[in-house]
């Protein structure tokens, strides 16, 4: 997935701002935060498209967990920042789907994220993806691939 460059056309822009409570002493983005960050962003995206957590829960008894994740930290982020956390899938498979995740302040990159997540039961068990489910996603991949 590295080295995969992103196009902000099709991307999904979740706002975020950086509070006291996400810094260290010296007023700087804690790096496990962008994580955080990187979470909220990929849930509204799936809520954009319908796909609430609980919902998937309770109806199909899925869940979709971090599988892989990579970071890449350029500049960080400070105390009282605007931020975009920029997502875009780049893969959607049977039981996956992996993405990557820009965190921009004033348009420049400031950490980039690689992420795969894998779905499984409630109970923890490897599981197919729900064929409505791939299918919103593929349809939000071809998407962001700029094409229908």
């Amino acid at each position: 997935m590295r080295g995969r460059e992103m196009s902000n056309e099709a991307a999904h822009v979740f706002a975020v701002r950086v509070y006291y409570e996400d810094t260290d002493a010296a007023g700087i983005v804690y790096y496990a935060n962008y994580l955080k960050y990187a979470e909220r962003a990929r849930t509204e995206m799936m809520r954009a498209l319908g796909v609430e957590n609980s919902r998937i829960r309770n109806e199909k008894g899925i869940l979709f967990v971090v599988r892989d994740c990579a970071m890449d930290f350029r500049h960080p982020a400070r105390l009282d920042d605007q931020l975009e956390v920029h997502t875009r899938l780049t893969d959607v498979g049977g039981a996956s789907f992996s993405g990557e995740q820009r965190v921009k302040r004033n348009g420049e990159d400031l950490v980039t994220i690689q992420i795969r997540l894998a779905c499984m039961t409630a109970t923890g068990q490897p599981a197919r993806m729900p064929k409505d489910l791939r299918a919103q996603l593929n349809e939000l991949l071809n998407k962001n691939n700029g094409s229908n």
